[in-house]
């Protein structure tokens, strides 16, 4: 197999993972794979084993080694993290990287991992995979596996682990070289969805699906991070984001927030939007007994026994409102804002439990005062439900309004 000057490649802390490195990179050998190993031991002590040593990627720290072996480990993961995703940005043989650590060690290999592209097998076998795992993932594909014991020493379990590890990196390292068809003309675009704003994106794809290469995003709080972040490299021609509940969890304290650069992405590549208030009827929290005190006595809806769903006030959406429009008038390209007037969710139409036309009412007024409306920045209030097919046609027409016809965009 001509593995195109491609390596997997493996990333432990020599001094204390060594011995689960070798292991795994001799299943690998064994596959008749090529790999590296590279050491991230912030101790400053000589290693053997790997390929290359934690000394050479210390050494692309602009402060240098000392920067890294500062005696202090905190200090020193930190410094040793950044020297490596400076490492990894200057390598052009990266076919796959698997890495194999605890908290730091984890901290160290995914920072690296996530300046690679979109597209490229990352695997960390990890302690800390079975907790939120959104610091050490952030925006990539990292594929996170627990390791299920401590990483220390092989045992039954963790030979197991390893092999399983070493299967998946080979996989996924020996697909990767193999040529995906690119006979799709289509530009890509970006949807935002959630459960209770479904019908509206599904209809929106079909209607737009032969024109468009259409991609949804689950507004979750990281998926409209990726979404303007695909944005952001210019993978995306376009973004519908019909949904921007993540920020009423950013401005509220959910556990699906935004950040404070929602939308930052659209301003910086001027692409054409249209956007709308899907799901700003809510704010996301865990289990029940999840739920801050301080909101116990709100309306909260139990959507499963993992998400519970608490209904925004009047107050509370005029806040949303100016913030959505605040940051809207710092877009200079082609926008258009769409009221549904009819509710903002599955949850929030006559008869529903989170029906609050007062609410609702706050949410469109702040919107419609503050933001700063032009010949490219236009707001349109409709009588429809977000989730009734006269809006999606109306969204899908909007966007076809301002869509540009030779945008730049790069393919892969």
């Amino acid at each position: 197999m001509d593995f195109k000057n491609k390596k997997i490649w493996i990333a432990a802390t020599f001094d204390t993972k060594a011995c689960e490195a070798i292991y795994l990179r001799d299943i690998l050998q064994r596959l008749k794979l090529p790999v590296v190993t590279v050491d991230l031991s912030t101790s400053d002590s000589a290693t053997l084993h790997a390929t290359i040593t934690a000394k050479e990627v210390a050494a692309y720290h602009e402060g240098g080694l000392s920067a890294v072996f500062t005696g202090d480990r905190g200090k020193s993961i930190g410094a040793m993290g950044h020297a490596f995703t400076r490492f990894v940005g200057e390598r052009d043989d990266i076919g796959a990287l698997i890495g194999i650590g605890g908290s730091g060690g984890s901290a160290m290999i995914t920072k690296a991992m996530r300046s690679l592209p979109i597209g490229l097998p990352k695997i960390m076998v990890s302690t800390m995979a079975a907790g939120d795992v959104s610091a050490y993932v952030g925006v990539s594909d990292i594929t996170m596996m627990p390791a299920v014991t401590d990483i220390s020493g092989l045992n039954r379990i963790s030979r197991l682990i390893l092999s399983n590890a070493a299967g998946a990196i080979a996989g996924a390292f020996t697909q990767s070289l193999q040529p995906l068809p690119n006979d799709d003309a289509r530009l890509a675009i970006g949807l935002s969805m959630f459960g209770v704003t479904t019908p509206c994106i599904q209809h929106v794809r079909h209607l737009l699906d032969k024109t468009y290469d259409c991609l949804v995003f689950h507004a979750t709080g990281v998926g409209g991070q990726v979404m303007e972040n695909l944005l952001d490299n210019h993978l995306l021609a376009g973004l519908i984001d019909l949904t921007t509940t993540e920020v009423c969890d950013f401005l509220f304290g959910g556990v699906l927030p935004c950040t404070a650069d929602r939308f930052g992405a659209v301003a910086r590549t001027r692409t054409p939007y249209v956007g709308s208030c899907g799901a700003l009827d809510m704010i996301n929290f865990g289990s029940f007994d999840s739920v801050p005190p301080r909101y116990k006595n709100r309306q909260l809806y139990v959507h499963n026994s993992q998400v519970t769903l608490m209904r925004t006030t009047p107050e509370e959406n005029a806040i949303v409102g100016e913030w959505i429009a605040q940051r809207l008038n710092q877009c200079p390209g082609k926008i258009c804002m769409l009221l549904p007037e009819g509710g903002l969710s599955a949850l929030d139409a006559p008869k529903q439990p989170f029906w609050d036309v007062e609410a609702n009412s706050a949410l469109f007024a702040a919107i419609e005062n503050n933001l700063e409306q032009t010949e490219d920045r236009k707001l349109i209030r409709t009588p429809f439900h977000i989730n009734d097919p006269a809006f999606a046609e109306l969204a899908a027409r909007c966007f076809l309004d301002i869509a540009v016809k030779r945008p730049n965009y790069v393919t892969n």
